[in-house]
């Protein structure tokens, strides 16, 4: 909160001071006033005491609304679960005229309902003396209820006349507070009205993702639930999940933090009834200061008042900025803490927390030549740092095509196989932010401590935008962890563009998918020119390969149940051919297992396809050392028994999580770095190698 003395001092307006008026109201000297609408009031809420209880458990959330004229001028923090609250904020309130009185009122905070009234007061402001500080104790009452006792309420005021002559920028700060204060509990300095004023923190990220095992409220013992989220005077409110006690969400929001401790965001669950109220089904906090800054946290809140879970990702990013010139130099320091790094991350220590792969530190420097998003040429860019699930921000630079951020993000690599995708929006607090521009960097393909620029792209990563990007990367990782996190799921994303119709999508999945086909016809052609004896040696060597493998009977009625299989699977494409996106999605689906399957040969990933012979030389060993009959038997076993060891394990098949690292063409093609124009040569240093 901004000291009103420094307001004052920054304003430095002189005044005029003739006359004084006593605790009765009586001149002390018969000199006018000075100029009507030239008061400025520091107000100082200090405390509550005995205030009245509002909610079930004998307590409230106080806080207080300042008017003057019937217009909210200021409000206080809320206080949670407090009849004692002490605030000690400070406010400057620029006065029009002395006849009319300042209201307050006090109220306790419901999220999701109507605030409760807590009393009110009023100050005659014609019976403070001009230019001394006075304490002000106020009973509040209840007009309904004036026999209630509501407790009192601590201020201390100062009254200072403005003379004339400074009226004009008097004005502009009363302008400038009419439009702001709705909506910050932070007082303006005049310093902030010759810019734009941002007094904000940081940003709270929350990714709202599922809700598990809500409360019932329909008659058919469903519900139809939506959440509200609050922070401070913030609200939003997630999307309307029909019929489920299990919704899945996926909805991601953004919050500005005003207060530097933090913050508590309420968090209410609600079923939405067409034609009556909506009915409540519980609600959860965030205490934000117990959060740790520049890191994504998964939470499960229980719901209180209510039954089930409601599962949430929170990331807070403050928006000061960080130098990196330190950071760019070998200090002794920086030294020990990277050799600590690269020993977390060592050979040896294979076993010691497999989840933990490797270590990503990302320095966002600047951006060149941004795309204007305003009316005015300009742009208010900001970054947008994304691993798989952990979201990260900058902060703003405003009115500029030309940022520096200079930020420093780190990460815990969980599978070396992602993909670090950097964003770069336009902030507009009416609408949301505007894209700029993207880039999309597979983690293998870094080079460490080399600052690049990227050229930016589009949405689809498929073509160049406006502008490039300045970055530094560095990663470090265990090569055994990732080989051995290549077999698992991957970590699924939450937070996905859903697919929608494209005519010109559709021909492509469609044009992918006939080269994957074609694949298959040449290679039955082939298989048939050896029956015809077009080329007799190949056909000798083909007859003697198939008089191996169909020694057991067995065999046949597998390809057989294959070939039904197949046959199966183009039925189910042909009867939901009517439905174009499912149609598009496989379409994808299926083209780009077989692009990846063409891509493991093709050395795009070197790194799997040394996984993919080292794997197949192990396994080669092992079938010479051990029956095949033991191995199918273990295998068997293991898959039998998975589920009664561990009965909330994923089901997974190694082989195709193997392929889902694999990058399609499509992929391959977005990952693809372009070209920066020769002008956009950037400064490039060498690190020491780190991984």
């Amino acid at each position: 909160m901004l000291d009103s003395c420094k307001l004052k001092s920054a304003c430095n307006l002189p005044f005029i001071c003739n006359k004084k008026i006593n605790a009765a109201g009586t001149s002390n000297a018969e000199v006018p006033l000075a100029d009507p609408g030239m008061y400025q009031l520091d107000i100082t809420l200090r405390r509550g005491q005995s205030l009245a209880a509002r909610d079930r458990g004998g307590t409230s959330d106080p806080y207080v609304k300042f008017k003057i004229g019937g217009k909210e001028v200021f409000r206080s923090k809320i206080i949670h679960k407090n009849l004692n609250p002490v605030w000690e904020e400070k406010a400057c309130v620029l006065v029009d005229h002395l006849r009319e009185p300042l209201y307050i009122k006090v109220f306790d905070y419901d999220f999701g309902l109507q605030d409760d009234f807590m009393g009110s007061a009023f100050l005659d402001l014609t019976q403070l003396e001009l230019n001394r500080p006075t304490d002000v104790t106020l009973t509040l009452k209840d007009p309904h209820y004036p026999d209630h006792d509501l407790g009192i309420i601590l201020l201390s005021v100062i009254l200072t006349p403005k003379e004339g002559e400074s009226r004009d920028v008097t004005m502009l700060m009363r302008k400038s507070w009419k439009r702001s204060s709705k909506f910050q509990t932070q007082s303006l300095r005049l310093s902030d009205l010759h810019r734009k004023s941002h007094l904000w923190r940081g940003i709270v990220s929350i990714t709202l993702i599922e809700g598990r095992d809500l409360k019932a409220m329909d008659s058919n013992g469903l519900s139809d639930p939506y959440v509200k989220f609050r922070l401070g005077h913030q609200k939003y409110k997630s999307k309307i999940m029909p019929k489920t006690l299990n919704p899945q969400w996926r909805e991601q929001f953004d919050f500005h933090l005003y207060e530097e401790r933090g913050g508590i965001i309420d968090i209410t669950a609600w079923d939405k009834d067409a034609g009556k109220r909506d009915d409540f089904i519980g609600r959860c906090q965030v205490d934000l200061s117990a959060l740790s800054r520049e890191q994504t946290h998964k939470l499960e809140l229980q719901l209180e008042e209510g039954e089930g879970h409601l599962v949430l990702l929170v990331t807070l990013t403050a928006s000061a900025t960080v130098s990196i010139s330190d950071l760019s130099v070998n200090s002794l320091e920086d030294q020990k803490e990277r050799e600590e790094i690269l020993k977390r991350y060592s050979p040896l220590r294979i076993f010691h927390n497999l989840k933990d792969v490797g270590f990503l530190q990302v320095k966002v420097i600047r951006a060149e030549g941004l795309m204007a998003a305003d009316v005015t040429g300009k742009s208010d860019p900001f970054c947008v740092v994304e691993l798989n699930n952990d979201r990260l921000l900058t902060h703003t630079v405003y009115k500029n095509l030309n940022p520096e951020w200079n930020k420093v993000f780190t990460f815990n690599i969980k599978d070396i196989h992602s993909v670090l995708e950097v964003t770069v929006y336009d902030e507009d607090r009416d609408r949301s932010a505007d894209f700029l521009g993207k880039v999309a960097i597979p983690l293998l393909s870094i080079q460490n401590g080399e600052q690049k620029a990227y050229v930016l792209k589009n949405k689809q990563l498929t073509g160049p935008t406006k502008g490039v990007i300045y970055l530094e990367i560095d990663v470090i990782f265990n090569a055994v962890k990732a080989s051995l996190r290549t077999l698992i799921p991957k970590e699924q994303k939450y937070i996905e563009e859903e697919n929608r119709l494209s005519k010109q999508l559709l021909l492509r999945n469609f044009i992918r998918m006939k080269r994957c086909v074609m694949v298959l016809v040449n290679a039955a052609y082939y298989v048939n020119s050896c029956f015809d004896w077009d080329s007799p040696p190949r056909s000798l060597a083909a007859f003697v390969v198939v008089e191996d493998m169909l020694e057991d009977e067995e065999e046949e009625d597998d390809k057989d149940d294959k070939d039904s299989e197949k046959k199966g699977f183009i039925n189910k494409i042909y009867a939901i051919q009517e439905v174009c996106v499912s149609v598009q999605n496989i379409l994808d689906e299926v083209a780009s297992f077989g692009e990846r399957i063409k891509n493991t040969f093709n050395w795009t990933v070197p790194f799997l396809s040394w996984l993919a012979i080292i794997a197949l030389c192990v396994f080669t060993v092992i079938l010479y050392c051990i029956p095949l009959r033991y191995i199918v038997l273990v295998w068997g076993i293991n898959k039998f028994t998975k589920k009664l060891r561990s009965p909330y394990a994923i089901d997974n098949n190694e082989l195709l999580d193997f392929l889902s690292r694999v990058p399609s063409d499509v992929q391959v093609v977005q990952y693809q770095e372009l070209k920066p124009d020769p002008s956009h040569s950037p400064y490039k240093r060498k690190k020491n190698n780190l991984g």
